[in-house]
This record gives structure tokens, sequence and C-alpha cells, in this order.
């Protein structure tokens, strides 16, 4: 009778192969387990350690093309909504449509929602989209919600393409080109498009040779601002500063005097001696003013004039004011 431990019994020997048990002086462990896996990767290369993570988001962000606006949409509210690659821009609804083409904001085509109740809106935005030879395109009232960002329509939309901002150093070739002393606005914190819109128009208006804006932290020349500007914005260039007080110290080098403008300026806007003199004008936001970096890069700091019961003028309102200032000094 088969009894433990008998080699003889059925099964009790190991089949030749086998993984399992002791193998003598190996310590119960195989060759290729002794030999090792080689030395410890690094944790960017690591699938799934934090460190990998990063190194292919930085991988992919660097194949991306780089984005030609900024700026952002209004959500629901209807008007100006952005696309999430930030490489289009949408205007949505029928009166906002209306006006973009009335203004000649750029566009590229107009979508309109299938069996929209036509009425007096979406039939001038029809005729106008076929007088500019826009491209007409139909799509469900899902599609429109979806290229808008769920803006509100109403059966309406107007693709826009980026604007192709110019460089600050295209301003001063500007100027040099048509012999005149530079006259350039720089806005420091100003977030709402239709401020930088007013200020491109007044910019115009005065004989400016163009604007100023930060990369970061700033409004962008979307629809919104092509509207306020009232077309001004097709002859006016609007420049990109990767660093607006870099910026500003490079200008300086080139010659150019940059003036603040502040309530707690030092000098009075009509005192300005360098008018005549190539000039920046450094406009900040309504609430915060000039940032301290973009102040201390300021030659002077100069303050508008007004009555005691007014604090503040928007950024629009406070460049218009100072660049007819200026122009009419230069007048004389």
């Amino acid at each position: 009778m088969p009894v433990a431990g008998n080699s003889q019994r059925r099964g009790a020997l190991r089949r030749p192969g086998s993984k399992k048990g002791a193998t003598a002086g190996s310590g119960g462990q195989s060759r290729r387990a002794l030999e090792g896996k080689g030395p410890t990767p690094k944790a960017s290369e690591r699938a799934g350690h934090p460190a990998a993570r990063r190194a292919a988001a930085a991988e992919r962000a660097k194949a991306q093309p780089a984005r030609g606006r900024s700026g952002g949409g209004q959500g629901r509210s209807g008007g100006a909504a952005r696309k999430a690659s930030g490489t289009t821009e949408w205007v949505a609804g029928r009166n906002s449509v209306v006006e973009a083409l009335r203004a000649g904001v750029p566009a590229k085509a107009l979508y309109v929602a299938a069996r929209i109740d036509s009425d007096d809106r979406v039939r001038e935005a029809l005729k106008a989209a076929a007088d500019l030879g826009l491209p007409i395109l139909e799509g469900s009232k899902a599609d429109l919600d979806r290229l808008t960002g769920q803006a509100l329509h109403q059966g309406l939309a107007l693709q826009v393409p980026p604007y192709e901002y110019a460089h600050p150093r295209d301003l001063l070739d500007a100027a040099a080109e048509a012999g005149e002393a530079l006259l350039v606005v720089a806005l420091d914190g100003v977030t709402d498009p239709r401020n930088l819109g007013a200020v491109v128009r007044s910019v115009a208006a005065f004989g400016g040779h163009g604007v100023v804006v930060p990369e970061r932290r700033s409004a962008g020349m979307t629809a919104a601002a092509w509207k306020t500007s009232a077309g001004a914005a097709a002859r006016v260039p609007v420049a990109r500063a990767p660093n607006l007080t870099r910026t500003l110290e490079d200008l300086k080098s080139a010659g150019c005097f940059v003036a603040g403008l502040d309530a707690g300026g030092d000098v009075a806007l009509p005192a300005l001696e360098l008018a005549s003199e190539p000039l920046v004008l450094v406009v900040g936001s309504e609430g915060r003013g000039l940032s301290r970096l973009v102040r201390q890069a300021c030659d002077a700091v100069v303050s508008i004039p007004m009555a005691g019961s007014t604090e503040s003028l928007n950024a629009g309102v406070a460049a218009g004011v100072a660049l007819y200032e200026v122009a009419r000094r230069r007048a004389q």
C-alpha cells in the first residue's frame, strides 16, 4: 500500500521543467530570476509614473501649433464663444451675428440651423453673407450647440478666423516708414475686449501707430473687440508682448518715452512736455491701475485732471483723452 513519501506512488515524481520546488544550488530561485532586470529606469521613463505623465504632456504641448488668439467666450449669454481648441472664435446669436457682419468683422463662414424660423435679422445675415461671398452652411441645432460651446446661438453662428497679431517692433518700423514720431498705447491688465476695441478706435482717430497687449491676463482681439473698434481694427495693428515690462524697456532703448496713466500720477497730462517725442502711453485696468513692475518701467506717471467726484475712467476713455491731448500738442 503506498505511503506518504513513497517515490513509487503515481504522481509522486515531479515532472521535469516544473517551476515549483527547490532547485539545487539556487536557493529555490531560477537562474533567470538571479540574473536581475538591469538598472532601474528613470522616473520619466516609467509608465504611469507622474514624472512620465508630465513628460508626455510636455511633448504633446510642444507638438501642438501655437494659438493665434486669446480671450474667452461668454457661455450661454450669447455673443462671442470660443471652441476648446482656441483656434476659432464663434459669434453666436442673431443680433451679434448681424452686428458683426455690419461692422465688417472678418469671417470664414455663416452657419444656419436647419428649419430656422426666419425673421429680419436672419434675412439680413443671409444677404450680408451672400454679398461678402461667405460660405453659408446648414447644420442641426446640436451641431451649432457643439460648435459654439453651448452659446445661445438662436440658429445663427459666424465663424471668425484667429487674429494675426503684429510684433511690437513692427509698430516702430511703421512709424519710421511714415516719418512720424511713434505713438502707441500699451494696455496693462485690461481684460474687457470692448475696452480694447475702444482703444484701437481712439488710436486710429488720433493718428497712433498701434496697440500693445500682453499675452497673458489681457483682452485679445476677439469679435467683440473688433466690433467695438467700428472697423478701425482693419487699419490699426495690435501687437502682442510675451512680457509687457520687457517690451517697454525695449521701446525705451529704441528712443521712446514711456508714460503711464494713473490717477495718482506725478505729472498732469497737459504738462507732459515730451508729447511730440516717440511716445508709449500705458493704460492700466480701471480697478487695479498700473501693476508695480509696469509702473516702475515708466519714465513718468501722468494723471488726467478730473472733478473730485469721479475717481477713475475706464481704459477706453482714459486712452482717448490722453491720445487727444497728445495729438493736440503735436499739431501746434
